[in-house]
């Protein structure tokens, strides 16, 4: 069996092919319609929808780059929401629901506490997040999602102090180097 290791992430295209189907380990019934999306002055890495039709946005963040991340998320929903009726016009087949409100997924290597709050925060439909790493597993780069919680129901919320599991390093008797090891990957 081949050994999984963290590794770094992959490309832009690359990445974004890697993820293309796995979001619908985040969005219910997600089928991608566009891909690298010019949108409010950046890209939009995925315009999609979920299972209900309602139109969903998913944007790839870098490693200290959250707080900009959920920013560029509000952005791109206004963005995205001025647009989706003449979307659902134009391309009728794509099955978009005019009148939803637009669904945003984050994805990035860390979230921390300020942009979780930031999130949360965010008036409209909740900025959904999720930890995103990738490894490799001998055949090739894998994504690994996680998505987070927002600790309102008990849940640790991944990407703060300690693991989801709400352990910290040094419950896991991690070394200082053991951990670093882990936040090197992100």
């Amino acid at each position: 069996m081949p050994e999984l290791r963290i590794t770094g992430a992959p490309p832009p295209d690359a990445r974004r092919r890697a993820l293309r189907d796995a979001l619908g380990e985040l969005v219910p019934g997600w089928r991608p319609l566009a891909e690298n999306v010019l949108g409010a002055d950046t890209r939009i890495d995925w315009v999609g929808r979920d299972g209900a039709g309602r139109c969903v946005i998913a944007l790839i963040g870098r490693k200290g780059g959250d707080l900009a991340l959920v920013a560029e998320g509000l952005a791109q929903r206004a963005w995205v929401s001025a647009r989706v009726a003449d979307w659902a016009q134009i391309a009728p087949e794509a099955g978009l629901r005019v009148g939803a409100e637009v669904g945003v997924v984050l994805l990035a290597p860390q979230f921390r506490p300020a942009a979780i709050a930031a999130a949360r925060a965010a008036a409209g439909p909740a900025l959904q997040l999720a930890l995103l790493r990738f490894v490799e597993n001998g055949t090739g780069i894998a994504p690994l999602i996680e998505a987070l919680g927002d600790g309102s129901d008990g849940e640790a919320v991944p990407g703060g102090a300690g693991f989801r599991t709400g352990l910290s390093a040094a419950d896991l008797d991690l070394t200082p180097e053991e951990h670093a090891e882990f936040e090197d990957q992100l």
